[in-house]
């Protein structure tokens, strides 16, 4: 590939040279029409030129430097089986930017490593894909209570599935509970058509698709038919008390105060419970001043044993237009309340 450099300060420009010594895999890293260094180009300002085994990177010396750690990380990304992909691309500019993670991104100044942390499941292996992400699944494996905090799109529900169903392989856990509420305004369900799983199962949607990303089908509905696994509305924990399992709640900012305890007082011996939500998305009536996942923060917030993981918008996996959409309203909604 050959393009036109891009244009960079007379002084601060840097040319560096790479030899791949895995030649079978630069198919993988460059991407079909050498999509993912386009993608490098246009994220960094940087002028890529590759010619068999060869890359040569030309750009202001900071950009040239970052560009050679995220090659080198997308390569040992390769090494390990992941896909390689522009939303990967992205991840792996985040991640190379952070420069200190208590050593699980960056293993110093100029070069990664790979992250210290991940997720094995039946169907794949998860890594974090920002620093925020990392910390996430740091506490999972280290607390007993996590809240997982912040906008759509930041995996805060995937990666809480993904470490359930590798703590249920590994027979840590006997069974895995997911929850939410099954609709906005207190879970009036009677007017739905069909019997009680086929009215809450769309709002559980998210959930399912979560676990079949990370097990093969057939293995989730016998888990699913065993008791296993349980999918269903926060309104079913009622007078449960759930041992030996790992709980998730969804869209936990939509619950009541009331709700909220009923659910955290379910917990039980040999446990592991998620709360995942988006505490500026509450669509109960009365708002953020309702919900039960404020309550519970402002409540819990320090207490040994319970960990909050807090996102923003920068960490926004999907689409890179997610984030800035988060950005946007996220904006504006601070400009209405100031």
């Amino acid at each position: 590939m050959s393009r036109k450099p891009v244009p960079a300060q007379a002084g601060d420009r840097s040319r560096v040279e790479l030899v791949f010594d895995k030649p079978q895999t630069l198919a993988a890293l460059f991407g079909q029409y050498d999509q993912n260094l386009v993608a490098l180009e246009n994220r960094l300002g940087v002028y890529i030129t590759a010619r068999g085994n060869r890359v040569q990177l030309e750009g202001s010396a900071e950009q040239v430097a970052l560009t050679r750690d995220v090659l080198h990380d997308l390569q040992a990304r390769i090494g390990r089986g992941e896909e390689v992909d522009t939303g990967l691309v992205d991840a792996a500019i985040a991640m190379a930017s952070e420069p200190v993670l208590d050593g699980i991104v960056r293993a110093d100044a100029g070069s990664l490593r790979a992250p210290g942390v991940m997720i094995r499941t039946r169907k794949k292996t998860i890594v974090p894909r920002t620093p925020a992400q990392a910390h996430y699944m740091r506490a999972l494996t280290a607390n007993d209570m996590i809240f997982a905090l912040g906008p759509a799109g930041t995996g805060k529900t995937y990666v809480a599935v993904a470490q359930a169903v590798a703590q249920l392989i590994t027979g840590s856990v006997q069974r895995l509970i997911l929850s939410r509420p099954a609709v906005e305004a207190g879970e009036r369900l009677g007017f739905l058509p069909g019997d009680m799983k086929e009215k809450v199962d769309p709002y559980l949607r998210p959930l399912y698709d979560a676990l079949y990303d990370c097990l093969p089908a057939e293995q989730v509905e016998r888990r699913i038919a065993s008791g296993e696994i349980e999918v269903a509305p926060i309104a079913f924990m009622r007078g449960r008390t759930l041992a030996d399992a790992f709980v998730i709640l969804d869209e936990a900012q939509n619950t009541t105060p009331a709700q909220m305890k009923m659910f955290l007082t379910r917990f039980g011996q040999n446990s592991r419970m998620v709360i995942c939500g988006d505490p500026n998305q509450v669509d109960i009536p009365g708002g953020v001043s309702a919900s039960g996942l404020a309550d519970a923060v402002r409540r819990l917030e320090g207490l040994e044993g319970i960990a909050m993981a807090r996102f923003t918008s920068g960490d926004v996996v999907r689409h890179p237009i997610v984030g800035r959409i988060v950005e946007a309203y996220e904006g504006a909604d601070a400009g209405a309340g100031a």
